[in-house]
């Protein structure tokens, strides 16, 4: 199973998340872990993505990937790289399929149409704060001339408002619109899919012109890795944009 936005024109873009499903990682990775730091056999990972990406017509010499660090920073991409470390990726060269890696973290991919330029970015509470989609935008404006009316963009699936369950430390760093108190738990709630909507709506992307998956890595754990439901020991997605 993958899931493919429906917001991107697939005679332009190829666009993808992985779920868990379809692979050959024994538990606890079952089945489509594509991360490498998770202590998985290597030529299991490696089958994987040949797997995961092969399905999307991608050669794995095309994928560009980055350390990440849950930061805010932003990487242009000219040829795919594997080991910088940067939480969001943009391009604007056909071939190069830019890929970030999630396991209740946001993967947010767009796709400027009109200057045909992509990003990938991985969005913890920390690269959310930071403003990391914002960031992404407002390089793309400076290095393709990108402006929120032409983008479309996919925010996936992740941890949701129901499950992101947090500590005072780091919900006072977000707007009240985007968390709730929860008095019987004494915890907060943040919804990292609506604070990374308001970052793209702020650069001026139209609502009709995003696309936000359902899906929840805790709820729907089957199908999804979960770092905090399976207290760390898991597999990892990818989720992946890229110009034909």
């Amino acid at each position: 199973m993958i899931l493919q936005p429906k917001i991107f024109d697939p005679s332009t873009i190829i666009a993808a998340q992985s779920t868990r499903i379809g692979g050959v990682s024994p538990e606890p990775f079952n089945s489509m872990n594509l991360g490498l730091s998770v202590n998985d056999a290597e030529q299991n990972v490696w089958k994987n993505r040949a797997l995961f990406f092969g399905s999307l017509g991608i050669e794995l010499s095309q994928v560009s990937r980055c350390y990440q660090v849950h930061g805010n920073h932003v990487l242009v991409i000219k040829t795919p790289v594997t080991n910088e470390k940067f939480d969001a990726q943009i391009t604007n060269k056909p071939n190069v399929f830019l890929a970030v890696s999630v396991a209740d973290c946001t993967p947010i991919l767009i796709h400027d149409t009109k200057n045909n330029a992509v990003a990938a970015i991985h969005a913890g509470w920390k690269g959310t704060v930071g403003k990391i989609v914002l960031n992404a935008l407002q390089l793309m404006g400076e290095q393709y001339g990108t402006e929120g009316k032409d983008c479309k963009a996919f925010i996936g699936a992740c941890i949701s408002y129901e499950n992101f369950e947090v500590g005072e430390e780091v919900a006072t760093h977000f707007d009240f619109s985007q968390k709730r108190f929860d008095e019987q738990k004494q915890k907060w709630f943040v919804d990292l899919k609506k604070a990374n909507l308001r970052q793209l709506l702020d650069f001026g992307l139209e609502e009709r012109n995003i696309e936000i998956s359902d899906f929840c890595t805790v709820k729907n754990n089957n199908t999804f890795f979960s770092h905090r439901k399976e207290k760390g020991v898991t597999g990892r997605m990818m989720a992946v944009i890229g110009l034909k």
